[in-house]
């Protein structure tokens, strides 16, 4: 005797399958923005890429506009768990602290900044921000604003261990991430993708510059900084 499905089953196996087909014209979608731009980007040519109708697309999404803001928020939702993935990274040790924030910074760089989506929301926003200045205004609160935030409470916590003397949180937060990106602006601003080499000496560039504004130095006995906030 053959399963029948209930209708319970059947309401989750269409729920389902029409979250996998939401989820196929959103990537869909992302990818042709990303090429074309929002007036370059066709709906037939997303549905062809996303394998459905055009007339399913429309049934999702009513418009293009409406696809559009649906795909910037999708990868600002995916950049932003990726961002605070990276976050929780961060270390909170006084000891081997330039290799500790060198590898922060390469995960950042990696992650959050030179990875698909950190390319894709940068590229949007100097094509299309100023047509959807308040999308991308939440994007920057939501995302560097709380970065900017994050950071300066992290740092915050190595100053109290001694380690690092800052006056204002907020703007050595900044700092450090424009020096994590410094070297590798030219490269990102032409869409290419850094090697692990290149992302590694960036990063210890920037720390090392880093530490030496914010850097505890040495005491008298010659002790790192690490070792004299331990020793007290």
């Amino acid at each position: 005797m053959k399963d029948r499905m209930t209708p319970a089953g059947m309401a989750g196996h269409t729920q389902r399958g029409q979250c996998a087909k939401r989820m196929s014209i959103l990537d869909a979608a992302a990818d042709v923005f990303c090429r074309q731009g929002f007036a370059g980007a066709s709906i037939d040519e997303i549905a062809a890429v996303a394998c459905v109708s055009r007339q399913t697309i429309y049934n999702h999404y009513r418009e293009k506009e409406t696809l559009f803001v649906a795909v910037v928020e999708d990868v600002m939702n995916r950049a932003n768990a990726m961002l605070f993935s990276v976050l929780s990274s961060f270390p909170e040790k006084a000891d081997n602290l330039e290799d500790g924030l060198t590898e922060f910074a390469v995960r950042l760089n990696k992650n959050c900044i030179c990875n698909h989506d950190g390319k894709f929301l940068r590229k949007l926003v100097q094509t299309e921000g100023e047509r959807y200045p308040h999308l991308f205004e939440s994007w920057r609160q939501q995302g560097p604003g709380k970065l900017t935030t994050a950071l300066s409470a992290l740092l915050a916590r190595l100053a109290h261990k001694g380690v690092l003397v800052i006056d204002d949180f907020d703007v050595a937060a900044r700092q450090f991430v424009a020096l994590a990106n410094a070297d590798l602006q030219m490269m990102t601003l032409f869409g290419e993708t850094p090697t692990d080499e290149e992302l590694d000496k960036a990063a210890r560039n920037a720390v090392r510059t880093f530490l030496k504004a914010y850097g505890r130095p040495a005491d008298k006995a010659g002790r790192p900084p690490e070792l004299a906030a331990i020793a007290g």
